[in-house]
């Protein structure tokens, strides 16, 4: 066998965080059960487990180290502090700590992070019945399905299709989890599953957990004499009062026109609003602001302290 630090793509100062790392993501691209028939990769998934399991093990990869041990946790027969671990000298049998033993039995425990990829390698080695592994689904959502609900279709790895349930005011990243849905188990149950969702945005609304914000431009006249103005919202239009004498940055609130919460319950939604003059300005608007402005300066700058 390799050396374990070279097959599994690490330094020997490598930490115990970054070993797990390295090992997980390995694990998962050359599980069997993704690589099925595959028997090269089988024996590479093996390698980097009996790898991971000698150098994950504190005191065998010190052994290791010192060259006390040989790759595969065998004693050498003449072992000295500093030895090349693959260095010349004769191989005994792994009577204490080797690999005669199932090379996955550290990962035993169902709470294990890669109990789900492990499972499948003891089932083949007469463990008894193994769990499928999981299958995880990006789904993209459009914004207003995302906080109102609905159905989207998803294409399964199988080929099969099903529809599934977007529950109003599901946010970035919620999952759902369909039961055995997903890989086939070695004599045990299917994994599951696990759609992930992925909001797209929407070119009027911005959403903060179940607020809804909307910047609506306003006419100069309409800021200056206040206006009924139609906006829209999640699910059809409104008209909202501007008051007189509004400025940009006044933002009126719409209790209950947000994102649904539970039963009949919804966010609300803020309306900024924002002034905006004709384009171009027209030259006889221009005067009368010129011949107003002389009358009347004014610095809106001034309580800002800045000059």
């Amino acid at each position: 066998m390799r050396n374990p630090y070279e097959t599994l793509g690490v330094t020997k100062t490598v930490s115990a965080d970054e070993l797990k790392s390295a090992y997980r993501k390995l694990a998962k691209k050359l599980h069997p059960d993704v690589n099925p028939g595959r028997k090269d990769i089988e024996q590479k998934f093996k390698d980097v487990t009996a790898a991971y399991d000698l150098l994950s093990d504190p005191a065998k990869r010190a052994r290791f180290d010192r060259g006390e041990i040989d790759a595969m946790g065998n004693e050498r027969a003449f072992s000295s502090a500093g030895a090349d671990p693959f260095g010349s000298g004769n191989w005994r049998g792994a009577a204490r700590g080797g690999s005669g033993g199932d090379p996955f039995a550290q990962f035993g425990g169902v709470d294990d992070i890669f109990a789900e990829f492990l499972a499948g390698t003891r089932g083949k080695r007469g463990g008894g019945p193994a769990h499928g592994t999981d299958v995880t689904y990006s789904l993209a959502i459009p914004f207003t399905e995302a906080c109102l609900g609905g159905k989207r279709r998803v294409t399964l790895s199988s080929g099969k299709t099903i529809d599934v349930t977007i529950p109003p005011g599901t946010q970035e990243g919620h999952k759902l989890r369909l039961r055995g849905l997903g890989m086939p188990g070695a004599g045990g149950n299917a994994g599951d599953a696990i759609v992930e969702m992925h909001i797209e945005p929407h070119p009027f609304f911005t959403r903060k957990d179940n607020d809804l914000y909307l910047d609506v431009p306003v006419s100069l006249p309409e800021a200056v004499l206040g206006a009924n103005v139609k906006v829209p919202t999640l699910d059809g239009h409104v008209t909202v009062k501007v008051p007189k004498g509004a400025n940009s940055g006044t933002t009126l609130r719409l209790k209950g026109k947000g994102v649904p919460v539970t039963g009949s319950e919804q966010g609300d939604m803020f309306v900024k609003l924002k002034i905006m003059l004709p384009e171009p300005v027209p030259a006889d608007l221009a005067e009368t602001i010129e011949t107003w402005a002389k009358k009347n300066p004014y610095d809106p700058r001034k309580k800002l302290g800045w000059i």
